[in-house]
């Protein structure tokens, strides 16, 4: 072979090079082919695997049993935290409840109190989990977090919640305890015939716009135990941020509802198919606004955020935009100024024992 390169003229050698490279990655890309072929083929197979076992499966158990909706036993609660948009998100639940058949159910606790007394806290467990006849149910309402799992529960409901930025909550509850919303014009408030604004509130060092009003969304989260009530309490921060990641299916903020609600129809269609679609057309299902509301200025802004409690209650709302934004990046896309959702990127292969 050495002898024939020496014979070889320089082009001819150039030329065989050349086509030897050629060759190779021809057979390369045939063996790509191949390699890709066969992945196919693998996923089709474990596709078709899990099919006849999930079919198998479903004749094993489907006999005897009574229809899907009166075996479905998923529970979701909302303890939704004033001003966060929360009205406008349970409205669509009521309005998808008929078409996706389950049930919705509002929590109305005396006065608006969140913290539910001892006896109280067992009979609205005992009631969530045994009350069959509202499963699938969507119960919602100003209550602070319940540990079920405390109470001797055997199942235990999913969580959801909406946060927001903790002054953009605190004014907008100040406005509408004065002049209400759009929801309901004609309902007389709390506060209503009071004209001082909200800057003004601070300058003169009124209560209802004390940093002590922006301790709520800490103890929605951290739940029924006292230091979760403690204004600026550290542990009451670090256990709403421990209930948030373990005990929260997804938390949402205000300032994107839609991702939040899009997330929420990829991941419990059972619940939400539609939900989006409706909150983007959706004529008066989703929309609720503060009357009167002026924003605050930057000195009233900075006062308030010179307070330890707001200091808390921020890294508990950044730590939520942090977490939920992270779920939104591994769930949608954005393509030409438009999300969509991302499909199951995993599946089932080498099934055993093989189905005969």
């Amino acid at each position: 072979m050495g002898l024939l390169r020496i014979m070889m003229p320089p082009k001819i050698q150039l030329l065989a090079v050349l086509a030897f490279g050629v060759a190779m990655l021809l057979i390369e890309n045939q063996i790509q082919k191949l390699h890709e072929s066969r992945v196919r083929l693998e996923r089709t197979i474990a596709r078709h695997e899990v099919a006849e076992v999930e079919q198998r499966h479903s004749e094993d158990v489907g006999q005897g049993l009574s229809s899907l909706a009166e075996k479905d036993d998923m529970v979701i609660i909302y303890n939704r935290v004033p001003k966060t948009a929360s009205t406008s998100f349970t409205n669509i639940a009521y309005d998808l409840c008929g078409k996706n058949r389950f049930h919705v159910l509002h929590i109305n606790t005396t006065k608006n109190n969140p913290v539910m007394s001892l006896q109280d806290q067992v009979r609205f467990v005992r009631n969530v989990t045994s009350w069959r006849q509202m499963k699938p149910g969507f119960y919602h309402g100003h209550v602070a977090y319940l540990d079920f799992s405390k109470y001797g529960a055997k199942g235990k409901p999913m969580y959801i919640n909406v946060v927001r930025d903790p002054i953009e909550r605190l004014v907008s509850y100040y406005y509408f305890l004065r002049f209400g919303d759009d929801y309901r014009p004609g309902l007389r408030r709390r506060k209503q015939g009071d004209k001082k604004t909200f800057d003004e509130c601070v300058s003169s060092g009124g209560s209802d716009c004390a940093p002590e009003k922006l301790w709520l969304q800490i103890p929605f989260f951290c739940g029924h135990h006292s230091e979760c009530w403690n204004a600026g309490s550290r542990w009451a921060l670090e256990q709403a941020k421990y209930n948030l990641v373990n005990e929260y299916l997804l938390v949402g903020v205000t300032e994107e509802l839609e991702d939040f609600i899009m997330i929420l129809e990829a991941a419990l269609p059972r619940f939400f198919k539609g939900a989006t679609e409706l909150y983007r057309t959706g004529k008066k299902s989703h929309l609720r606004k503060t009357t009167e509301k002026k924003p605050p200025t930057k000195e009233t802004i900075a006062k308030l955020q010179q307070s330890n409690v707001w200091k808390i209650e921020n890294e508990f709302y950044e730590f939520a935009l942090e977490q939920f934004q992270f779920v939104r990046a591994h769930a949608v896309r954005e393509k030409d100024g438009e999300l969509y959702v991302l499909a199951q990127s995993f599946f089932y292969e080498k099934i055993y024992p093989k189905v005969n």
